[in-house]
């Protein structure tokens, strides 16, 4: 028998946020981690004492050669939504566990309710939906506005772990959905429910059934002011999969952007648009963040922007206001302010054209899309220009680049799959910077001209002639 040296563990009293998991040396009335107030509390730890001896013993299982082990109970399930799919690498695996965050109102619960009739009406197995918030007759009512009503989606109105356990064991579900997972607490743990020890012992209990049973499990859940998932941050490492769902109250738009993956790519989003119905997929969400115009108008510019894998053409829209005393306005929706208080900087100092200092700046992106990347620099600095110079875009030209304090068109990533999206939806001219054409980037659509520019001089010239022969035709 082999032994092994370990630690006997003695009590010893302790102050720990309730909100983040942060161990302040004393009681505070604030946290110092994350700021909130009258979250400290007092816990008890335990302290490792060396001493004791622990015991091997066999495991449950033994190990065995990972050639003689099927990976057939890992495959992916539909869903039976699409872009949900997309983003989890083709489904739900069963057993594992995915964390579902956002912020209140933005349409999880309306998602994952259609999910789960979906999983009942095609994976053959139960879908199980338990709810901390709502009661069962809530969930119903939206359930019948959905069309989401199956004799195999099972609800349910718990808070209590126990009793959803008990529920399981029931329904014996091969989907498990749980909205929230802070609204549930574990008997005999510390914690009020949504606390930092309570969250963590629910959903340790939660994966640790879902891999025995083999039960597909989505954890809902809150997020913080900054748009962080609440909660300890041991939450995220131990579930399989962390999405977020995004979308602005004033737009139809939502995603579902991957942050962590075991099954898939951790960098893929998903498109839905949001409407009295429900909610539905998007397979080709790029019409959304386009204005048809009959005629050229001054100030706007059209880049394609990278979400995940996917290239989304997006236009870029810019106002220039009048002369104003004092500081003048720098507003944006949909952009990064620094990038944009940048590019007028670069504009202004390196093209001598646009005087801009005393003058407001409008600037904002069609369909409630936010383009956070910097490959969007070039079309915002165009967009600018033309309202700046009162000088209309050609319709069917496209900028994509980084622009530089120098004024230099930096490269970006993805610039084939970028094109190649312009080109589907019949744009025609390019702007990239250099390095990025014909003969540097493979797989180049041979309907568009590529233009490489190298500095943002030479991208309002290219532009200007775009424009001029567009309008000549």
């Amino acid at each position: 028998m082999t032994t092994s040296r370990s630690a006997a563990k003695v009590p010893k009293a302790a102050y720990v946020c309730d909100a983040c998991g942060h161990q302040p040396p004393k009681w505070l009335g604030r946290c110092p981690e994350c700021g909130e107030w009258g979250s400290i509390i007092e816990s008890t730890v335990t302290v490792p004492v060396s001493g004791r001896v622990v015991s091997s013993r066999m495991p449950s299982e033994p190990a065995r050669p990972i050639a003689q082990i099927s990976a057939a109970p890992a495959r992916a399930v539909a869903t039976g939504v699409g872009e949900l799919d997309r983003v989890l690498g083709g489904g739900l695996v069963p057993g594992a566990v995915v964390l579902l965050a956002g912020e209140p109102g933005v349409g999880k619960s309306t998602l994952l309710l259609d999910v789960a009739q979906q999983w009942a009406a095609g994976a053959g197995t139960p879908s199980l939906v338990v709810s901390g918030e709502e009661s069962v007759s809530q969930v119903r009512l939206r359930a019948e506005r959905l069309g989401a009503l199956h004799e195999r989606l099972y609800l349910a109105s718990e808070n209590d772990l126990g009793t959803v356990i008990g529920h399981l064991d029931a329904v014996k579900p091969g989907l498990l959905v749980l909205d929230s997972v802070q609204t549930v607490s574990a008997p005999g743990t510390e914690g009020v429910p949504g606390g930092v020890t309570q969250v963590r012992a629910v959903t340790a209990a939660l994966v640790a059934i879902a891999k025995e049973r083999g039960i597909a499990t989505v954890l809902v859940g809150h997020v913080t002011k900054d748009g962080q998932v609440a909660g300890p941050r041991v939450l995220e490492h131990l579930v399989d999969v962390v999405l977020h769902f995004e979308g602005d109250k004033h737009s139809s738009l939502r995603l579902v952007r991957g942050v962590k993956n075991r099954f898939g790519a951790a960098d893929e989003v998903g498109c839905f648009e949001m409407h009295e119905g429900g909610i539905t997929s998007l397979p080709d969400p790029s019409g959304l963040f386009l204005t048809r115009y009959q005629e050229p108008v001054p100030g706007t510019c059209v880049t394609v922007a990278m979400e995940g894998r996917r290239a989304l053409v997006t236009e870029v829209q810019a106002l220039i206001g009048a002369e104003v005393q004092g500081s003048p306005r720098r507003t944006v929706s949909g952009l990064d302010h620094a990038r944009l208080a940048m590019v007028l900087a670069v504009l202004e100092r390196r093209t001598k054209q646009l005087k801009l200092y005393n003058r407001e700046v409008f600037a904002a992106t069609v369909g409630g899309i936010r383009l956070i990347e910097p490959s969007a620099d070039l079309a915002m600095a165009l967009a600018v220009a033309s309202g700046g110079l009162d000088l209309a875009m050609a319709p069917t030209l496209v900028a994509i680049g980084e622009v530089g304090l120098t004024g230099e068109i930096r490269r970006v990533g993805a610039v084939g799959r970028r094109l190649a999206e312009a080109a589907r939806l019949g744009f025609t001219v390019a702007l990239v910077p250099p390095g990025c054409g014909p003969d540097g980037t493979a797989g180049m659509p041979k309907s568009m001209q590529v233009i490489e520019v190298n500095n943002l001089q030479s991208a309002l010239q290219s532009a200007a002639r775009a424009s001029a022969e567009h309008g000549n035709r």
